[in-house]
């Protein structure tokens, strides 16, 4: 672990963080610890965020990219690299052309363990974390290592959402400058406004709709469902962490499976993301789907039901590789992981299990290794703060994952 007074006199590049001035603020704190750092700018919004004084603008095309961050690297002597995510073109393309030149690079993530938290490790993240996927390293770790108090960061979701309705309007508004640009998602201001009226809509009638569910699942449906989060439909964590195309074909496959061979007096109930809300929803299809298996009876579609109940009274969990999955290992509820996951590990969830037989084979994790797991993983790859409200841990320390 190094604090940032460790990058004193080193040369840090920041590489499109999240929407918003989260990575303007942290390049303000290690300024002022000594470290020498710049940030690229890859369209009007990443601009608008960044602080003026030493912003690299770049407004080429996706091919001549390599040869540019290259350029960067060298004429500023880079050391460390600090990115948002590890999956998108420029990014691929600009770990691609560090790790050649052995620049440190860190990214960052959404919180793998939730709320207060966010995720930064050496390497990558997710399935590209360096992270020990083997059980007896966990085994060997002691149950008395401690993991620092948890302060609350103020999360805004408004913060958020104002942050992202910004830097999608100047992306737009002076995309001219930029005519190379090409963002991993619609930068459409239009339609990201429409789904903002609508997922606020549906949240209130989702509110309504379902507000008995939490009762029912507390009593009737207690421990006689089957639980299935479902992930935001362009996450890349389903992209290129999973070997579905899409979220409906994880749905196709739970729900065949479901229809053949789970129990005929257990149901199965969807829970939507709530990012996804304005956007993405799948609820018609289940409903199809659920009348042409003959399991319309025994199948919920719902969005806006409590996490926690829901997994605290479930049979099981399947999910493709949500971090859902940790917070039903967390309540100790048997999990099934469909596509690559940092915690799908022998003895916490039911790796190597196939869905056909997990309905009726299914067994609980490892209570004493979730611990010491959770335990590593928080002290390895979670710093306590937040991308849109307190810096907290920011503050003071960086971590960085060493091994």
């Amino acid at each position: 672990m190094n604090t940032i007074g460790d990058l004193n006199g080193k040369r840090v590049l920041f590489l499109q963080g999240p929407m918003g001035s989260f990575f303007a603020r942290l390049d303000k704190q290690m300024r002022h610890e000594g470290a020498i750092t710049h940030m690229i700018a890859l369209n009007a919004g990443d601009w608008f965020f960044a602080n003026k004084d030493h912003v690299i603008t770049y407004a080429g095309s996706t091919e001549a990219w390599a040869r540019f961050i290259l350029d960067v690297y060298k004429r500023y002597g880079i050391e460390y690299l600090f990115l948002f995510g590890d999956c998108r073109d420029y990014q691929r393309v600009a770990l691609g052309v560090g790790r050649e030149l052995g620049i440190k690079f860190f990214v960052f993530e959404e919180g793998y363990v939730r709320p207060d938290y966010i995720t930064m490790e050496r390497c990558g993240v997710n399935h590209f974390s360096k992270i020990p996927r083997d059980r007896h390293f966990y085994e060997k770790l002691s149950l008395d290592e401690k993991i620092e108090e948890k302060l609350p960061t103020r999360n805004s979701y408004f913060k958020m959402a104002t942050s992202a309705m910004f830097y999608y309007a100047i992306a737009n508004i002076f995309k001219g400058y930029f005519p190379y640009y090409k963002h991993h998602r619609d930068l459409s201001v239009a339609k990201e406004f429409f789904y903002g009226i609508r997922s606020v809509y549906r949240k209130v009638y989702f509110t309504l709709t379902e507000k008995k569910y939490d009762a029912l699942f507390q009593t009737t449906f207690s421990q006689k469902y089957y639980f299935v989060p479902l992930q935001v439909h362009t996450d890349f964590q389903v992209r290129e962490h999973s070997d579905f195309e899409k979220v409906k074909d994880f749905i196709t496959l739970v729900m065949n499976s479901f229809a053949l061979h789970a129990s005929k007096d257990t149901m199965l109930v969807f829970k939507h993301h709530p990012m996804d809300r304005g956007k993405k929803v799948y609820d018609d299809y289940i409903l199809s789907l659920s009348r042409e298996l003959g399991i319309e009876k025994r199948v919920l579609s719902l969005h806006d039901v409590h996490l926690p109940t829901c997994l605290k009274h479930t049979i099981a969990t399947v999910t493709i590789n949500s971090t859902v999955g940790l917070s039903s290992l967390y309540h100790l509820v048997p999990t099934l992981i469909l596509g690559k996951a940092i915690y799908d590990i022998e003895g916490l969830t039911c790796k190597g299990m196939q869905l056909d037989d997990f309905w009726t084979m299914h067994h609980k994790p490892d209570e004493i290794l979730f611990k010491k797991f959770r335990t590593f993983l928080i002290n390895n790859t979670q710093i306590n703060s937040s991308f849109y409200g307190d810096l907290g841990a920011l503050k003071s320390k960086v971590k960085f994952l060493t091994q």
